[in-house]
């Protein structure tokens, strides 16, 4: 950081980030009062619960791309106008349409606001060494912006309204919007390059592909995969992704160039914030669902129950820059994903009369340090040596893949837990399952990459 205005304008830029990330999580505690309220069935719910993250990760790629051609503060303010505003109108939505229009608004506003951020960021730090350093912070930001959620969701809505829980974005909006004047540079676009054209037609593809194939897998978790609310909507976005890399072949500026994510320290990136944001939720969504059905845990006790969780990704994101620095993105990785496949493996324990201290709790803090080591080291790894033209690309690819993380490991584990008849051995296989996972992604890491290209978090000497 140079100095105290890049300071303040940094961490300015990373609560909005956390912000995007905190409102995905937002909706997941207060859904039973919410149904309630609207009297809502299960697929009423289901839409609910992915009326934010559908747009947000389908519309992240065509976010950079505006954000590329038109500068990221400019889509900056565009993506918190619409965030802001949305988020006030869901706080006093008076009926379930205007609450889920309001949240798939808010994703539309985030998949603006998302790379936009990116690309001012990258304005704000030209020099590679101190971008990598900023990047190792930003992505522990992330991932901790998603457990704030869960963890205030469930206090907020234990003494008040589930329509607070729309205070935060509106307040994180109006001080972006504030930051934009005078604090924040311009953004990314460089004046001797050119503003790459729109690809339409790729945006469209790349949109309805992740949004269909998101909702195949979302619907997974409740369904069985011969379902064809399951198949049907996995089997038009896959053919409409399929069609997205044929058209990103033969298109003068395309959506996403084909070379930019063959990059094998840019894929490595992209895999451990994809493998980190699974784990993440995974813990999440099974442990809150083991606390508050099998150990009748009230929300505001579950909550406080993954306070040691964020606790621990708090201290550890305060350590990892610094790790980063000393042994490199790629090693710092690579030890999460070791680290994080023991602290699965802990949890892969779990039977219906575990004790939370001795049983659940060293588990979860391992956890959280691994998905915080990985969470830095990856972002580090997802922007190595992408050019300032790019910033906003950059950014919209790394959100989409911290996005599908969730959606599509929720959607694998808990199809593995489904083939348990016990319920809670269904969520020890689900936990071991994801252990595995880590471990392969951790020799993948090694065999992938060689050595971090320079300015990309590889170790200094001191």
């Amino acid at each position: 950081m140079t100095n105290r205005k890049n300071r303040l304008a940094f961490t300015i830029l990373a609560i909005i980030q956390a912000t995007l990330i905190f409102t995905i999580s937002l909706i997941m505690i207060p859904l039973p009062k919410i149904a309630s309220e609207f009297t809502l069935g299960s697929s009423q719910l289901l839409l609910l619960q992915v009326a934010y993250g559908l747009p947000f990760s389908g519309l992240l790629l065509f976010g950079g791309r505006l954000t590329d051609r038109y500068r990221g503060r400019r889509m900056l303010v565009i993506g918190l106008i619409v965030f802001g505003a949305s988020s006030l109108v869901a706080a006093f939505s008076p009926s379930f349409e205007v609450l889920v229009s309001m949240r798939f608004a808010q994703g539309i506003g985030g998949a603006l606001t998302a790379p936009a951020a990116m690309a001012v960021l990258r304005a704000l730090f030209p020099d590679s060494v101190a971008f990598g350093r900023a990047m190792a912070i930003w992505g522990g930001v992330s991932v901790l912006g998603s457990l704030v959620g869960f963890v205030a969701s469930g206090i907020l809505t234990t003494w008040m309204s589930w329509r607070w829980m729309f205070v935060v974005p509106i307040l994180v909006a109006i001080m972006g919007l504030a930051a934009t004047r005078g604090l924040l540079p311009a953004g990314n676009l460089e004046n001797t390059a050119r503003r790459p054209g729109l690809d339409p037609l790729g945006a469209i593809l790349a949109t309805l592909g992740i949004v269909f194939a998101s909702y195949g897998l979302v619907a997974a978790q409740d369904q069985s995969w011969a379902s064809s609310v399951v198949w049907g909507p996995l089997t038009v976005g896959l053919v409409l992704l399929a069609a997205f890399l044929f058209v990103e072949r033969r298109v003068r500026d395309p959506l996403l160039p084909p070379g930019f994510i063959l990059d094998r320290t840019r894929f490595t990136g992209m895999l451990g914030m994809l493998l980190a944001a699974a784990s993440s939720a995974l813990i999440q969504f099974i442990l809150s669902l083991y606390l508050q059905q099998l150990r009748n845990w009230s929300s505001f006790t579950t909550a406080v129950g993954f306070l040691p969780f964020a606790v621990t990704l708090i201290a550890a994101n305060l350590a990892v820059p610094a790790l980063v620095g000393r042994f490199g993105a790629r090693l710092v990785t690579v030890a999460g994903f070791i680290l994080g496949a023991v602290g699965l493996g802990l949890l892969a324990g779990i039977d219906r009369d575990t004790a939370y201290a001795s049983g659940l709790l060293p588990g979860q803090i391992l956890l959280a340090a691994s998905v915080s080591l990985i969470f830095s080291g990856a972002a580090v790894l997802s922007t190595a040596n992408v050019p300032k033209h790019q910033a906003g690309l950059a950014g919209g690819v790394m959100n989409t893949s911290m996005e599908l993380g969730p959606t599509v490991g929720l959607a694998i584990l808990m199809s593995v837990a489904s083939l348990q008849a016990d319920v809670v051995q269904g969520y020890a296989w689900a936990f071991g399952t994801a252990g595995v996972v880590y471990l392969f992604a951790a020799v993948a890491a090694i065999m992938l990459i060689r050595r971090v290209p320079s300015g990309a978090g590889e170790p200094t000497n001191h």
